[in-house]
């Protein structure tokens, strides 16, 4: 068997196991909780609008989501929706729970990536919903049933899917109703309530996000504080903050899920090595990304499913096909020297792919043509290493108040480099946050990146005066005519 020695300490490898490795932990799972009780489909507002249409929120809510799942079809084709509507008549889940409608198209997955036929359907929903689908109030006096119970019940279920250090799982509730338990009193009612923010408190604990998008009329406004602060784990500054943007106009929810739904991603997590002893863990965003199209995906003819590319390795003298993995080798002298898939990692390696801090330079060092590429924002987290935060805001400060940046060694599989980290202090406005408190990783050139501008040579043509043009002529030789 001949194996290509081509190549055999090309970097290739690194470059595309470290775009999937970051392909794969940017993948996120959103599930689409929508109130479909019977006030969500009163109008929203007193006017009448200019074509002589009410629109209510029950349409806000499904043209919100539909512009949404455009904008991700071609962005981010790889994240998985689900559509939830509860507060229903009919029933469709997997845990046959009642009051909630699990929304799907014909041989899809509840949770799957958005297809064209998907939003489709569910553009055109409110003309069949309250005949196929119907509304009703889930949580009512004299019943134990609890609709809202049940669609996080669901959700969760929905969510289990991928793991959740590779997989962001969030939930997205669109509703205009801040006291679903208003009809019912006594110790039935808290008992409910418990449950239910028991049931949000276990999936955030499983690691998913719950948000939610109020929608509410101009002369009323969304109580927060009635069950939703509790439900989200609103407290303090956070309720204050929620409830400016809880009065939103109407108009404006599309806008206001467009910047929810693109929240910025953790790129990956790193181990920042402040000394031999002190490690901290940190994790790194991508604040400015150029958008680029979405990748191609391989559809079967007949059945319009994704494909699956299989590769395999065939001996070119037996025909035989390998099931061991194949090894590689180097000539060396008359021998070929075999190497496995791991020797070849570990040769490649040029570090561990952390940070290990170096030192500190007066911030005057760092000039603006040292920024090539976009930085990366660090903050950071106690996930596994406990204590992070506190170390990282002890350096943060120090850095502020003597005016430095730390040099760091950053060791990338495909491209190793000194970073500098730049301190960036948080700014704050009436309206909120401004800017987060954190530090920017700045990637450094290399010494032969940065080229001196070349001294610019202008040639100016000056005229030669007359009486040299006139001498010159004068000497010049007379033409020979030579006959051949």
């Amino acid at each position: 068997m001949d194996l290509d020695p081509e190549g055999l300490f090309r970097d290739d490898s690194d470059s595309e196991n470290e775009f999937y490795r970051e392909k794969e932990a940017t993948k996120e799972f959103v599930v689409y909780l929508i109130d479909a009780s019977p006030k969500m489909f009163a109008p929203a507002a007193t006017d009448v609008d200019e074509d002589n249409k009410m629109d209510n929120h029950f349409h806000v809510a499904i043209d919100c989501i539909s512009q949404s799942l455009k904008s991700q079809i071609i962005g981010r084709s790889n994240d998985e929706v689900a559509i939830c509507f509860f507060n229903t008549k009919e029933k469709k889940n997997l845990q046959d729970l009642n009051g909630v409608y699990v929304f799907n198209v014909m041989e899809r997955e509840f949770l799957d990536r958005p297809t064209a036929r998907l939003i489709k359907e569910f553009s055109c929903i409110e003309e069949t919903f309250l005949s196929n689908i119907g509304s009703r109030y889930g949580i009512i006096s004299g019943s134990r049933e609890n609709s809202l119970y049940n669609a996080l019940w669901v959700a969760q279920a929905l969510l289990r899917k991928g793991s959740a250090k590779n997989v962001s799982k969030r939930m997205l509730i669109f509703t205009n109703e801040d006291d679903p338990f208003g009809t019912i009193t006594g110790a039935i009612k808290t008992d409910m309530i418990r449950t239910t923010v028991q049931r949000a408190k276990d999936a955030q604990d499983l690691g998913i996000a719950i948000e939610l998008l109020p929608l509410s009329r101009p002369d009323e406004e969304f109580n927060v504080s009635i069950l939703y602060a509790d439900l989200l784990g609103l407290e303090g500054e956070e309720m204050s903050q929620f409830l400016l943007s809880a009065g939103e106009r109407l108009e404006d929810m599309t806008d206001q899920l467009r910047k929810r739904i693109l929240k910025k991603r953790k790129v990956k997590t790193l181990t920042l090595s402040i000394s031999n002893d002190v490690s901290i863990q940190v994790n790194t965003y991508a604040l400015i990304r150029p958008t680029v199209p979405g990748g191609i995906l391989w559809l079967d003819s007949v059945s319009n499913l994704p494909l699956q590319t299989e590769r395999s390795f065939i001996c070119a003298d037996t025909g035989a096909l390998i099931r061991e993995p194949p090894k590689r080798f180097y000539p060396y002298k008359s021998d070929n020297v075999m190497f496995s898939t791991d020797e070849l990692s570990e040769i490649k390696k040029v570090s561990n792919g952390q940070l290990h801090l170096l030192g500190f330079k007066p911030l005057e060092c760092l000039k603006d043509y040292h920024n090539l590429r976009p930085s990366t924002f660090i903050f950071p987290t106690d996930e596994e290493i406990l204590g992070s935060t506190r170390i990282f805001i002890a350096l943060h400060r120090s850095m502020l108040r003597l005016n430095r940046f730390a040099v760091a060694f950053y060791g990338s599989l495909s491209h190793p480099q000194l970073v500098a980290l730049v301190a960036q202090d948080e700014v704050t406005s009436s309206s909120g946050q401004v800017e987060p408190p954190g530090m920017h990783m700045i990637y450094l050139p290399y010494s032969d990146d940065i080229r001196h501008v070349e001294e610019a040579r202008i040639f100016i043509w000056t005229p030669m005066p007359s009486y040299l043009v006139q001498q010159m002529i004068k000497l010049r030789r007379p033409l020979i005519y030579y006959d051949v």
